[in-house]
Formats: structure tokens, C-alpha cells, sequence
């Protein structure tokens, strides 16, 4: 087999290239914002705040999406794409999913070069940090979706943020890439200064991790966590396929690959149909735009055997796993514009 020897040998040099990123240059740190001047600075009139205040975050609306929650405090999303060319371009078809359903663009697509998604291989305490930033200068909780090896990193920054593999973090401003000389942030809504370490994400989804990327060296340091999921994400939804070679998903393995909180955190474990693809699982673009599709996916609800929108022949492809998580975005959508709200309304009551 010397074959899969030297095969073995170029993909592990090639990792160890590509996960070789260190973290930026660490450049002194902007005038941190004012303590809850994001609060005061956001421009929601009265009207939007009760109507957002009076959703309910179980069953948004694809009219509440688009005239209150597009208009009000939106998280950003970080998409991580698996780590093979061209399976990036996957991840491009689920963000524009997202913005067909309704997501404001600039809340997916990165502010410096405007792509959709973030490498596997990239700094993981990076990522932390980009997220520790859009928190401290946008007042709601980012969001992660990982596919295959993306999947694996979303955890590994997950557990970047609950202090790991390292006490400090610095807080990463996107439009530069550059790390900040500090290790702390502001937070936005209650004014004081917090560290980095202990940031926590609103929403996390997971699909395809594990599997043979777990012996690529840039993912060791998180073999032993990797089914584990700490207190830094409310939620954490992890997806696997029915029968799934790349990831090592085959029936009789669940307890193997399911995952569970450290603490507190609430962890889904949901199974796809087989029939699903680990390597296009996130192609779903084209769900959004038929009207019908799109009904059917706002209209979706977890547990829910029977939907009150007819689905239409021809779209199972993706379709459950897109309707899953575009139902998790906005219920914590949902719930991170009320936090917002609560607590801009608590600066002046009344």
C-alpha cells in the first residue's frame, strides 16, 4: 500500500500547510464603543421595538421576518465550509439560501473580501475573536453553521471561547483581520467590560463533522471535544446522515457520534435521510426561490409530523436540513432582537 502511504503523506503536508495560520498581528486597539452607545446609536423607532417585543420566537412568520426582524438588530453569521475544492461553493448556495429567505446579506458575507464563507483551516481563536467583535459592536449574539470539516472547526472555536486552550483571547476586527492589543470587550448591553474568554454564541449548527478529517493535524487538538459542546453557544444543533462514509455516520453508531453539553447549553442531535449527500448537504439555494418551497420551509416546525403548507413533488433534496436550521436562525434571531430591545428600553423606560 505504499500508494496510500505517499497519498497520506501529501494530504498531511497540505493540511499542515493550510492549518498553519496563525493568529494576526496584534494592533492596538480602536476607542472601544461607549458602554451601551450601541444601545442608544441603533436606529429602531417605537413601533419596530413593540413589534419585534410581541413575536413569538417558536413560530416567526416570513412577514415577521422581513418587517420587523430584517429591519431591527440582525446576529451575523459565520458559515465555515468544508476543507476540499471546490466544496466551498456548497456553502455559497446555503448563504444564499439564507438571504432568499429573507437574511440581510451584509449579516453573512464577510466585510473585507465579501465572501460567504470562512476556511476550516483558519485560526480557530481568529474566528473567536471576529465573533467576540460583531458582539461588542452589533448588541446580539453571532451565529456558526460548519459543513464536514467546517462542522469540526465550529467546535473548536466553541471551545476557543470557553477558555480550552488558552486563558486570553483578543478580540479580531473583521474589515482588517487584525487582532486587538486587548483581551477584553465592552459588553453591549450592559456597559461593562468582560473577557473575551467566556463570549457566548446564540445558535450553532453542525453538519457532516468527524469522520477521517480528524486526523488531519489542524484538528487534533479538538479530537477528545469534539462531540463535546461547552456553555459558550445557547443552542447547538448537530446533524449527521443516515449513512455518511466521509464522516464515519453508518446505523448502530449513534451513541459514538452524538453530542452533549459540558453544562448547560442545549444540544439536538438530528439524523438526515440517508439518501443525503455529506458533500452537498448545504446546497439549498434553489429551495428559496420557488414561492411554494419557500411556504413550506417558513411553515416548518421541528417534531411536527404534519406541515400546514403542502410540500411540492420534486424538492426533498436538503430540504429538511434547510427548513431545520433556517427554523433555528430565527427563532434565536428572534430572541437575540428581544434582548436587545429589553435592554435598550431599560437605558429610559417608558
Amino acid at each position: 500500500m505504499t500508494w496510500f502511504r505517499t497519498a497520506l503523506s501529501l494530504v498531511l503536508v497540505a493540511a499542515i500547510a493550510a492549518g498553519g495560520c496563525s493568529t494576526p498581528p496584534v494592533a492596538p486597539r480602536e476607542p472601544a464603543p461607549a458602554p451601551r452607545s450601541v444601545l442608544r446609536s441603533a436606529s429602531i423607532d417605537r413601533a419596530l421595538e413593540d413589534r419585534i417585543l410581541a413575536l413569538d420566537p417558536e413560530s416567526i412568520s416570513a412577514d415577521d421576518v422581513r418587517h420587523a426582524l430584517a429591519m431591527g438588530p440582525t446576529p451575523h453569521i459565520v458559515l465555515i465550509h468544508g476543507g476540499i475544492y471546490p466544496v466551498h461553493l456548497a456553502m455559497v448556495s446555503f448563504g444564499r439560501f439564507l438571504t432568499g429567505m429573507g437574511y440581510p446579506e451584509d449579516r453573512i458575507r464577510d466585510p473585507r473580501d465579501r465572501s460567504w464563507s470562512v476556511s476550516p483551516y483558519a485560526s480557530a481563536s481568529q474566528i473567536a475573536g471576529v465573533l467576540a467583535w460583531y458582539y461588542e459592536h452589533e448588541g446580539v449574539r453571532p451565529m456558526m453553521v460548519g459543513h464536514s470539516q467546517g462542522g469540526i472547526q465550529a467546535v473548536k472555536v466553541l471551545h476557543e471561547l470557553a477558555g480550552a486552550f488558552a486563558s486570553e483571547l483578543h478580540p479580531v476586527d473583521p474589515r482588517t483581520e487584525q487582532a486587538e492589543t486587548a483581551t477584553t470587550i465592552v459588553d453591549p448591553l450592559t456597559g461593562g467590560e468582560r473577557p473575551v474568554v467566556g463570549v457566548s454564541l446564540s445558535y450553532t449548527a453542525v453538519v457532516g463533522a468527524g469522520g477521517w478529517a480528524l486526523i488531519l493535524p489542524n484538528h487534533w487538538i479538538v479530537v477528545g471535544r469534539v462531540r463535546t459542546i461547552p456553555d459558550t453557544v445557547a443552542e447547538f444543533a448537530g446533524y449527521r446522515i443516515g449513512v455518511d462514509f466521509f464522516a464515519w455516520d453508518v446505523p448502530g453508531v449513534e451513541a459514538l457520534k452524538t453530542f452533549h453539553p459540558s453544562g448547560t447549553a442545549i444540544v439536538r442531535n438530528v439524523t438526515l435521510p440517508a439518501e443525503y449527500s455529506h458533500v452537498l448537504v448545504p446546497v439549498t439555494a434553489d429551495l428559496a426561490q420557488d414561492p411554494a418551497v419557500h411556504a413550506w420551509i417558513d411553515a416548518y416546525r421541528p417534531g411536527k409530523e404534519e406541515s400546514p403548507v403542502p410540500m411540492p413533488d420534486g424538492y426533498d433534496s436538503n430540504r429538511l436540513f434547510a427548513a431545520d436550521v433556517w427554523y433555528s436562525i430565527k427563532k434565536h434571531w428572534a430572541q437575540e432582537a428581544q434582548r436587545f430591545v429589553r435592554a435598550r428600553r431599560a437605558l429610559s423606560p417608558g
